[in-house]
């Protein structure tokens, strides 16, 4: 049995640093990078995508929504031709970067509200997709049994089912919202727990039920408070119970 684990990563701009990639990049298989509308700046770009060629970390465009102020976590209303395009921009930059690395862009995540926003709409899913298949048929993550995953299956791509460690699931399989209570593990014995679940296919909810949740890839938020240290908690346990940890595709 194998997993990926994946961070975001990349999610500083300029002087300002937001999570430890380098320690990261140590212990995960894929490597979530911002590509500069959400978080992220050209330098912290090519730093992160020469990191991860050099640990054999497989890279993915997280792309977002033009939002610095917000990181990306507020839904902005654009026209899904237009959402595409910015996102197309976002991932190519990102491609000339891994490229001057040595490696590639091998998968596209959305990040934060466009995240959310494409696990129930399709019209946005679809933007999501458009931007996948125009920069080369690239897999994309997402919640298992979204929109996005019906769009990116109707598109002929390949849709990469993902779970979260460190946050906490509705009973009807969506992310809690972060502006609720409880909404983000910062324990790591609540979010060791989860990642197991997940290893083996389901979750448990917030009302107590016990979901199917079949995923090949676990996520870890780089700036969760602890982020490093669970990463590593979470890979020592995985590893321990027989679980292989790598990407889901090639570097």
């Amino acid at each position: 049995m194998a997993i990926d684990l994946n961070a975001d990563l990349g999610e500083g701009f300029g002087i300002w640093r937001l999570g430890d990639d380098d320690a990261l990049l140590s212990v995960v298989t894929s490597a979530n990078v911002a590509c500069g509308f959400h978080a992220g700046d050209p330098q912290t770009m090519q730093r992160v995508c020469e990191q991860a060629a050099a640990r054999g970390v497989a890279i993915g465009a997280q792309v977002g929504y033009r939002d610095l102020v917000g990181f990306g976590r507020r839904r902005i209303e654009i026209d899904p031709e237009e959402l595409c395009a910015d996102l197309l921009y976002q991932v190519g930059a990102l491609q000339a970067f891994a490229r001057a690395a040595g490696t590639r862009v091998v998968y596209l995540k959305p990040h934060g509200a466009l995240y959310n926003t494409a696990a129930d709409e399709l019209e946005v899913a679809h933007a999501v997709v458009g931007a996948a298949a125009r920069a080369g048929d690239l897999p994309v993550l997402g919640l298992p049994g979204s929109a996005l995953a019906t769009a990116v299956e109707a598109a002929g791509l390949r849709f990469v089912a993902e779970g979260f460690v460190d946050r906490a699931y509705t009973p009807n399989g969506r992310l809690v919202p972060r502006v609720e209570a409880g909404a983000v593990h910062t324990d790591a014995a609540t979010a060791l727990e989860q990642a197991r679940e997940l290893a083996n296919g389901r979750v448990t909810a917030t009302d107590g039920a016990l979901l199917a949740m079949p995923v090949q890839s676990l996520c870890l938020h780089g700036d969760t408070p602890g982020a490093v240290e669970l990463a590593s908690s979470v890979r020592a346990a995985l590893e321990g119970d027989g679980i292989e940890l790598s990407s889901f595709v090639r570097p």
